[in-house]
């Protein structure tokens, strides 16, 4: 049987390109319902850990319709947000400068930007080590970092609970209202995260000291942070 090429192979990142076209028209109005309205706390959680000055630069790699990027903007800050889906960036209703680019080759020069930020993209790279050395790169010493992902709660019963939701009742949910592969890769690919120990390796390699990880929302989420050298 071939490798399914939303998980592996060489034919990945067309394949992701190609999902995040197709669901990006529901893109937000599915992460409001499927979070219940929390993701927007999470991004502010995201936001205010970079403890940038306003009017700071921040590069957002894999921004999608711009949701955090608004966020950053909110907050004060510049932000460009950068994603390989051309659907994605046509379905932002208001957001600040966005451009088409592989996050692993940002079309910037070294050193330009103040923090980034990376939303619940991480597990659709093909090779977190090298964006986060490509983050290292476009980063300033003493910029901030700031990684949303998913994750497994620890704690037995939020465990249970997780289990139950994001991996039950999120793709019946998903397929009903938007696409069925789409939605079963959404779980799926948690399985594709580094372990903390791996990232926290990565991000030192790339450059990032302080490396921190921090649960949310009893595990389901979590938020990295890490300094440029």
């Amino acid at each position: 049987m071939s490798a399914d090429p939303l998980q592996a192979g060489p034919d990945r990142p067309r394949a992701v390109r190609e999902m995040f076209d197709r669901v990006a028209p529901r893109y937000e109005r599915m992460n409001r319902l499927l979070t219940l309205g929390l993701d927007r706390r999470w991004r502010v959680a995201a936001v205010r850990s970079l403890g940038l000055a306003p009017g700071a630069l921040v590069v957002d790699v894999g921004c999608g319709p711009g949701e955090l990027c608004r966020a950053l903007g909110r907050h004060g800050h510049r932000a460009i947000g950068f994603d390989l889906s051309e659907g994605m960036l046509r379905a932002a209703s208001e957001s600040p400068v966005r451009v088409l680019a592989d996050g692993l080759r940002l079309p910037l020069a070294d050193g330009v930007a103040h923090g980034a930020t990376c939303g619940f993209a991480l597990r659709n790279v093909a090779d977190p080590a090298a964006l986060l050395a490509e983050l290292g790169r476009v980063l300033r010493s003493g910029g901030r970092l700031a990684v949303l992902e998913v994750a497994e709660p620890t704690w037995q019963p939020a465990h249970a609970l997780h289990r139950l939701y994001f991996h039950g009742l999120v793709p019946v949910v998903g397929a009903v209202l938007s696409d069925r592969q789409a939605y079963r890769y959404l779980p799926a690919s948690s399985a594709l995260l580094p372990t903390d120990a791996a990232l926290a390796r990565m991000a030192e390699a790339a450059g990032f000291g302080a490396y921190r990880r921090r649960p949310l929302s009893f595990g389901a989420v979590q938020l990295v942070t890490a300094t440029r050298r």
